[in-house]
């Protein structure tokens, strides 16, 4: 005769690893944050770019910060995205920034 599953200790468990996963993403963002440079950014700045950032449906931008990400976790731009991006508006970084650049672009 068969050993009658636990349900209860496999829920716990499974609630467990859930809360270890949850907590292991909340620490790697912060990691993110605190890596780009981005923990320099008030609370209310940082929430707003992302909110931008999810917004956004143009595949365009979204490959090219998925490439600029990609070379930032190479190591080819971790020490320059911070600093140079800021001093000149951050264009590549923040989509508030692209649009003047692109609306720039389009009167030159």
């Amino acid at each position: 005769m068969r050993k009658p599953r636990d349900y209860d200790a496999e829920l716990k468990a499974l609630e467990d690893k859930a809360r270890e996963l949850k907590t292991r993403k909340v620490q790697q963002l912060g990691e993110l944050v605190i890596a780009t440079g981005a923990d320099n950014l008030t609370a209310d700045e940082l929430a707003g770019a992302l909110i931008v950032l999810a917004e956004t449906a143009d595949a365009g931008k979204r490959e090219a910060w998925a490439k600029r990400g990609a070379a930032f976790f190479q190591g080819r731009t971790r020490r320059s995205a911070s600093t140079p991006d800021r001093e000149h508006g951050g264009t590549q970084t923040q989509p508030g920034g692209t649009q003047p650049a692109s609306g720039g672009t389009g009167a030159t």
